[in-house]
């Protein structure tokens, strides 16, 4: 059984009341050890009674045999071979999970596909209005040399806030309608509204008639952005057997650089190019991305729903029903049932009293978690102002700006499309293998450089002699950035926050996540036109260059390392003093500069995270 994904430790929740219930824990001195694993605390006749009495009230007394072997399974992942009570079928089923990690029932990959189309529609929302812009922006008298209603100032304000609407809803409204969505209509409910509005507000951009109406058109376009995007990698997350279960969370990412490339790809397919008059080129450019919406509409209620969701509404017999369809034998499916009930009712008894407020101030009062939401909020943070997303929502402009052709821009934004999609891939290899701070570390000072050589290539003159250089200097530099930030601040932001919060606030704490970087997604898609006016392209990537520095010193002393920790060894990670943390890595820092750069020979740093209790004083 896979602990880290589905449990977490307490912080801050000191006393909690004893509950009547049979095999309560809230009685437990360490309940970051319980979170590990409850059924540990049990005896072996306590669990197999406490299983009888379980069936028994949800009604799964056909199954009671399989409750049985599948809550001693569960109870000893490690040693699950000795378990007598499992036949030589149960183990070779159990084993096969760890040594043919893909081998699954079809209903499972069915569900996998339902996620990645869902991850697509995000990216290609994001970037499809990149190419569109190009041609909107005169075709509705927002911006451009022939454009005299409106300012120059007042051309920026308006193209950003067209470009930067969607995000401005996740921000304000979208990311905070996830939590009472879930509750009322469950994973598959909210997939499926958030879905059904984005297509729906695709047809309204294809068809708008001003900026005003596309305006409004984008901002809709938000909620359906803003629930999905916490929504789809949970659902996931919950159906997943525990072996593929970080794989397959990972992959939301990756699938939203597809979907990235496919919206950079509709700007070629609807372009001037290919014949089609601007005027039209634009709507079918936005109003392309009413497709994929509606095959996961199609798509998602064939998946069963999330089983710890049905679980969390007393829906027991149904969550096993879910695991059935999910899991290769009833064993399996009774075992993660069982599992995922006892942690769900732990929760339950450490959150009893608390409210969404009270769940929302702990992330700031407590300071355990005060110091996961600061490293989570710097990532969140970081993957917006690290400059990605000038070149996602506006790289055909700048492309045109450097002296390309519409044309042209729009193949060059589309090779954008495809290294984001292509360099997502090997996030999957070593973002378990290098680590999230280490990938971090190790790519923002490569994306600083990039950046300044992309603003630094608007310096050639744009004569005919050297334009070839500056075009070809711009999209080097786009390019390699796109090279460095694929593997790196893509994916980790939102692979760390999912388990970087405790269990009991996680929901409100990945809400708190998604919200900040869909706010900072708006300010920088709304403030872009102005400031690339006012500072030139030059200062322009310089102002995000300098965030990128800014954010490699953020990142060595406030976010530490989440790779394969346990919960209850992440508790005492995020329990060091802030100040013992960052004195910690200065010396780190310090100490691999002596050793790479000035060659060195120095005793190596004693490891930082073992010694988590000793420093939690």
């Amino acid at each position: 059984m896979e602990k880290k994904e589905d449990i977490s430790s307490h912080d801050g929740v000191e006393n909690v009341e004893d509950s009547p219930r049979r095999g309560s824990f809230a009685d437990m001195d360490n309940l970051s050890a319980v979170f590990e694993n409850p059924l540990k605390q049990r005896t072996k006749e306590e669990l197999l009674k406490d299983v009888a009495e379980f069936c028994r009230i949800h009604d799964l007394n056909d199954h009671l045999d399989d409750f049985r072997k599948g809550a001693l399974a569960a109870q000893n992942p490690e040693s699950f071979q000795s378990l007598p009570e499992l036949t030589a079928e149960d183990k070779n089923i159990i084993e096969r999970e760890q040594t043919h990690r893909w081998s699954h029932p079809f209903m499972l990959y069915w569900l996998c596909c339902m996620c990645s189309m869902a991850a697509a529609v995000q990216g290609m929302d994001e970037t499809v209005n990149n190419g569109a812009q190009a041609l909107y922006l005169a075709d509705l008298d927002i911006a451009g040399p022939n454009v005299t209603r409106f300012s120059a100032s007042m051309q920026d304000n308006i193209t950003g806030l067209v470009v930067g609407a969607p995000y401005l809803c996740c921000a304000i409204l979208g990311c905070w309608l996830t939590e009472p969505l879930n509750k009322v209509l469950g994973r598959r409910g909210t997939i499926f509204i958030s879905c059904f509005i984005a297509a729906v507000a695709s047809i309204w951009e294809g068809v708008a008639n001003s900026w005003v109406n596309l305006f409004i058109a984008r901002f809709v376009l938000g909620l359906g952005i803003g629930p999905k995007s916490s929504t789809v990698p949970v659902y996931a997350a919950e159906c997943s057997p525990a072996p593929i279960r970080g794989a397959l969370v990972m992959q939301w990412q990756m699938w939203t650089a597809f979907g990235i490339m496919l919206g950079n790809i509709m700007g070629v397919a609807f372009g001037p190019s290919t014949g089609i008059k601007p005027s039209l080129g634009w709507r079918l450019m936005l109003g392309s991305t009413v497709v994929l919406p509606l095959i996961v509409c199609v798509q998602v209620y064939f998946c069963p729903e999330s089983p710890r969701w049905y679980i969390q509404h007393n829906k027991v017999k149904k969550a096993f029903r879910s695991f059935q369809r999910l899991r290769h034998s009833n064993v399996q499916a009774a075992r993660d049932t069982y599992y995922t009930y006892v942690g769900v009712e732990l929760e339950r008894e450490v959150n009893r009293g608390k409210n969404l407020f009270t769940q929302f101030a702990e992330l700031f009062t407590v300071p355990r978690n005060r110091r996961a939401t600061w490293a989570t909020w710097i990532l969140m943070f970081g993957q917006q102002f690290c400059g990605v997303n000038v070149i996602a929502y506006y790289s055909t402009t700048i492309f045109v700006n450097s002296g390309y052709s519409t044309n042209s821009a729009l193949l060059a934004s589309m090779g954008t499309g495809i290294l984001n999609f292509v360099f997502a891939i090997p996030a999957i290899f070593t973002i378990d293998r290098w680590g999230r701070r280490n990938l971090l570390l190790f790519t923002f000072p490569f994306l600083c450089i990039f950046l300044l050589w992309t603003g630094m290539s608007f310096f050639i003159p744009d004569d005919p002699s050297n334009i070839k250089k500056r075009v070809g200097m711009v999209t080097t530099g786009m390019y390699l950035f796109e090279v460095f930030y694929s593997p790196g601040e893509g994916p980790v932001p939102f692979t760390y926050s999912a388990e970087a919060f405790p269990v009991h606030v996680r929901d409100v704490g990945m809400s708190w996540a998604t919200a900040t970087t869909w706010c900072f997604n708006f300010i920088l898609s709304f403030t872009w036109p102005s400031l690339q006016r006012s500072f030139t392209s030059q200062g322009a990537f310089g102002w995000y260059a300098a965030w990128c520095a800014v954010l490699w010193f953020l990142i060595l002393l406030f976010v530490p390392e989440t790779k394969a920790l346990t919960l209850e060894e992440l508790d005492q990670v995020f329990g060091v003093s802030t100040r013992k943390h960052m004195s910690y890595q200065i010396k780190n820092a310090l100490w691999h500069f002596r050793v790479w750069v000035l060659r060195q020979k120095l005793e190596p740093l004693p490891p930082f995270y073992r010694q988590a209790e000793r420093l939690h004083k």
